[in-house]
C-alpha cells in the first residue's frame, strides 16, 4: 500500500517545526510573515501541499515550551492554513490580527458566512476539558454570521460523550476535524467548488437538526452520513483519509517520542549536580511516553 504521509511530508513538517521557532519573538510581525510564506508555499507546490500540512498540523511540538512564544506562533500557523484551505474551496477568507474575545479565521462563501477557530493539543497532553475546545467562546464570537467551525485533530476528540457535542448542538457549532476538513477540501478539487460549498453547507446546518445529547457516536454519524450521502465519489476519499489518520497519528507519535528519547539521553548524559537542577522538569517524560503510546485516531470516521 502505497503511504500517503510521505518522507517529504514529514521532512516539511520539520522544516516548519524549525521556521515557527526560529522567527517567532515578535508576534505581530511573525504572524504575518508565517502566513505570507505558508501562503507562498501552497502557491508554489500545489493543493498536494496543503493537505499534507492539514494531515499532520495537529499536534502541537513537544519541543516547544508551554506557553512559550513558538507554541502562540504555532497557533496562529493552524489558523493560517484553516484560511488557506477555505481559500483552495474557492471561499474569501482571512486570518484576523485581534488578540481576545474574537475568532481568529472569517470565511464567505457565496451565500453563507461563518468564523472558525484551528485547535492543536500535544500528544502527551492528558485530560482536556470542554473548554479546551471553546465552542463556547466560538459562538459568542460569530458577530452575527449564522455558523461557525471548530477544527481539532481527530485523535484528540473525545469519541464516547462530551460536553463539547451538546454545546455544538445547542449553540450551531460545526465541530469539524483536519481529517473531515481535507476530505471537503480535496472534494471540491475534483468535483468542483460549488459542490464542496454546498456540502460545507449542509453540514453546518445539520448541527443545529440534531438533538441536544454529548453522545459522540450521534454527532459523528450526522456529519460522517451527510458526507457520504452527499456524493459517491466520497466514499473513496473517505477510505484514503482513514489511511491518512492513522499514518499521521505514527508520524506524530515518532517526532514526539524521538524528541523525548534525546531529552532522555541529554539527561542521562549529565553530571549528578546537572541532573538534579534538571529533575523537576523531566519527571514526566515517562508519562508522556505512555500518554502517546495510548493515541488512536479514536474510530470517528467508522461511525456512520
Amino acid at each position: 500500500m502505497t503511504k500517503l504521509i510521505t518522507a517529504a511530508a514529514v521532512k516539511k513538517r520539520e522544516y516548519w517545526i524549525e521556521e515557527i521557532r526560529k522567527i517567532s519573538g515578535n508576534f505581530g510581525d511573525d504572524s504575518s510573515r508565517l502566513e505570507t510564506e505558508l501562503s507562498t508555499e501552497v502557491k508554489a507546490e500545489g493543493f498536494g501541499a496543503l493537505i499534507n500540512h492539514l494531515r499532520l498540523c495537529g499536534d502541537i511540538p513537544e519541543s516547544y515550551g508551554h506557553n512559550s512564544s513558538e507554541e502562540k506562533l504555532y497557533s496562529k500557523y493552524t489558523d493560517s492554513l484553516l484560511s488557506e484551505t477555505y481559500k483552495a474551496m474557492g471561499l474569501k477568507s482571512l486570518v484576523l490580527k485581534e488578540r481576545a474575545d474574537a475568532a481568529d479565521v472569517e470565511a464567505f462563501a457565496k451565500n453563507f458566512s461563518f468564523v472558525a477557530d484551528a485547535k492543536a493539543f500535544r500528544l502527551s497532553r492528558t485530560a482536556k476539558n470542554q473548554k479546551d475546545f471553546k465552542v463556547q467562546a466560538v459562538d459568542g464570537w460569530k458577530r452575527g454570521k449564522p455558523f461557525a467551525m471548530v477544527v481539532c485533530p481527530i485523535y484528540q476528540l473525545p469519541n464516547k460523550s462530551s460536553q463539547i457535542y451538546e454545546q455544538a448542538t445547542v449553540r450551531n457549532v460545526c465541530v469539524f476535524t483536519y481529517s473531515h476538513l481535507a476530505m471537503l477540501a480535496t472534494f471540491g478539487a475534483s468535483e468542483g467548488n460549488e459542490k464542496s460549498e454546498e456540502l460545507l453547507e449542509q453540514i453546518f446546518k445539520a448541527i443545529p437538526a440534531l438533538n441536544p445529547s454529548k453522545d459522540a457516536s450521534q454527532y459523528w454519524a450526522a456529519i460522517n452520513r451527510t458526507m457520504l450521502g452527499f456524493s459517491k465519489v466520497l466514499n473513496d476519499l473517505w477510505s484514503i483519509e482513514k489511511q491518512a489518520a492513522v499514518e499521521s497519528i505514527a508520524a506524530a507519535k515518532n517526532e514526539a517520542l524521538t524528541f523525548l528519547a534525546k531529552e532522555r539521553e541529554k539527561i542521562m548524559r549529565m553530571s549528578h549536580d546537572e541532573a538534579l537542577r534538571e529533575l523537576i522538569k523531566v519527571h514526566k517524560i515517562e508519562s508522556k511516553i505512555i500518554t502517546i503510546n495510548s493515541v488512536s485516531n479514536r474510530g470517528i470516521l467508522s461511525i456512520q
